[in-house]
């Protein structure tokens, strides 16, 4: 098939066969994020926000079951298809007015996400663990996990330090996140760092596809803005 397909291309100059032309990357796809019209709301209230100097969609989590696999808040973002490649984003987390001492400020984004918001994997991060004065906390800044069936508990639990990791971060303050997906394997970088922050190799899931949806945990207060898909 090779051969039969350098037979068919025209020498260069040089009299050799020329090569085939390299394959296009695929188009990168922009969401400006700056209103929530046509988003699918999921246990979070969304509106059009100003943040810091920055049009965003603001997401305010209304989990009716924090903490379960069906308590998670997201804004689903229509007519997405993704499987494998890359997405950036700026996010901004900080606890919500009356949150309890718990709050982290929890966000990130989910991606293959089937079945309106019951099955997906996710990156997030917890803004509010970055500079705190405790190491093992600190240690709790990067999160990964996949619903249904793993959430942060569980992976805790079963594979402590394997699913999380340290970054630095400083709550309420933009944050530019970027995850490479392929096949089972997911990098998250922060700060536009060019090592990942944290490595899964075994997505729960499997190689599956899905929607893009921001993500929020429990009693957050959110902000999400440029995101871009490629």
């Amino acid at each position: 098939m090779t051969s039969l397909l350098l037979a068919a291309l025209p020498p260069d100059s040089s009299g050799r066969t020329a090569p085939p032309p390299a394959a296009a990357a695929p188009a990168a796809r922009s969401y400006p994020l700056d209103s929530p019209a046509g988003l699918e709301l999921i246990n979070v209230k969304a509106e059009a926000a100003t943040y810091r100097g920055r049009r965003a969609v603001r997401l305010l989590d209304q989990s009716a079951k924090p903490g379960s696999d069906h308590g998670y808040a997201m804004a689903v973002l229509p007519r997405t298809e993704f499987a494998d490649g890359t997405l950036e984003l700026d996010v901004a987390g900080l606890a919500r007015t009356g949150a309890p001492e718990t709050a982290r400020g929890f966000i990130g984004i989910a991606f293959r996400v089937r079945d309106h918001g019951a099955a997906f994997e996710c990156f997030y991060i917890r803004p509010l663990n970055g500079r705190a004065g405790d190491q093992l906390r600190r240690n709790h800044s990067t999160q990964y996990i996949a619903s249904p069936g793993y959430p942060w508990e569980r992976l805790r639990r079963d594979s402590p330090g394997v699913y999380e990791s340290y970054v630095d971060l400083e709550p309420g303050a933009w944050t530019h996140l970027k995850v490479t997906v392929a096949g089972t394997t997911a990098r998250l970088y922060v700060h536009g760092a060019d090592q990942p922050a944290l490595i899964v190799d075994d997505l729960k899931l499997g190689a599956t596809r899905g929607q893009l949806a921001l993500w929020v945990g429990d009693d957050t207060d959110g902000y999400f803005s440029g995101l871009t898909v490629r």
